[in-house]
């Protein structure tokens, strides 16, 4: 078997359709139970030099956090107030979040910012789990 060097397989993957590379995007994060992240995607379409990004991502130190409400606690109207501070959310969109829990409160955040969501909503009683 002939091995392929990085600029033959970036040639290889430049000369693809995008459903073709599509497929082989699916290929590869099955093969080797990875995940090509959106934004790392979108950058390699962009720069076809990037081949290789969806690789280096698995790599990478998690960037985009959740703080997912776990349990209420005995302080649901409380919690429900916070949930509409911290999310802009009005007040049924707020008390569905917290009837549904386990739910997440906010996705895709940095992970200062679900820091701070965990202490909010644990100081009124609730408990959160940034995933």
């Amino acid at each position: 078997m002939a091995t392929l060097t990085q600029d033959q397989l970036l040639d290889a993957i430049g000369a693809m359709t995008l459903v073709e590379v599509s497929d082989f995007v699916k290929k590869f994060e099955d093969k080797f139970g990875v995940t090509a992240a959106a934004p790392v995607a979108a950058a390699a379409a962009a720069a076809p030099a990037a081949g290789a990004a969806p690789a280096a991502a698995a790599e990478e130190e998690q960037t985009e956090f959740s703080a997912v409400l776990t349990e209420i606690g005995p302080n649901k109207i409380p919690v429900i107030k916070v949930v509409r501070e911290l999310t802009g959310l009005g007040l049924k969109e707020a008390k569905d979040v917290v009837d549904a829990a386990p739910k997440p409160v906010k996705e895709g955040i940095a992970r200062d910012e679900a820091e701070k969501i965990k202490a909010a909503l644990e100081e009124q009683g609730a408990k959160v789990e940034i995933k």
